[in-house]
């Protein structure tokens, strides 16, 4: 299993990479926020040889919008992987789950981002008591804290976030960081 984390605005932008194979930077949430530190982010991840992949936090309504903005404002290159996050808001809301379908389509159609692997992160009770369409683009990263590796569900899943403490950590269901890196840009 290849080891990687998962940051936002609240981490430096010069974070541990040691034994990292891959990292996933928030870039954006609903039609308003951009994660200031994205850039640095990346590249602090790239020049660590890490495969990166960046996520948008998804609010209900407008997702063609959402979308959209996600792709315009993502730091994203050739290669590099994109994820929504699909959970409750800070509000208490969430998108439903055939807004969460829709964003996936919309960012795997949208230029310049056709080619990228769009994946679906949510937690363990969003995938079994919201999702109803089993739908996660091209992968499904799952939060379920317990062992790395072993989260309690029965879908195949690509990435496992395993712990949020110190830190979102996560392991990825590859052989090896050429692997993944392959699988990121085929």
């Amino acid at each position: 299993m290849l080891r990687g984390i998962d940051v936002s605005s609240h981490q430096s932008s010069t974070f541990d990479t040691d034994g990292l194979s891959f990292v996933f930077v928030k870039a954006t949430e609903g039609r308003s926020y951009i994660n200031p530190k994205q850039s640095a982010q990346a590249s602090h991840a790239r020049k660590a040889g890490c495969v990166v992949g960046f996520y948008h936090f998804l609010w209900p309504g407008n997702i063609a919008a959402q979308a959209r903005y996600f792709v315009e404002k993502c730091a994203s290159k050739e290669g590099d992987l994109l994820a929504v996050d699909w959970e409750t808001t800070g509000s208490g809301t969430r998108a439903s789950n055939a807004e969460k379908d829709r964003f996936i389509r919309e960012v795997k159609a949208l230029r310049p981002r056709p080619t990228h692997r769009v994946l679906l992160y949510c937690n363990r009770y969003f995938w079994l008591n919201h999702d109803t369409t089993s739908y996660a683009g091209d992968g499904l990263w799952i939060a379920d804290y317990v062992t790395a590796g072993k989260p309690r569900i029965k879908a195949k899943w690509r990435i496992h976030q395993y712990t949020r403490d110190p830190l979102d950590k996560d392991v990825a269901a590859f052989g090896s960081k050429a692997a993944l890196r392959e699988w990121a840009t085929s």
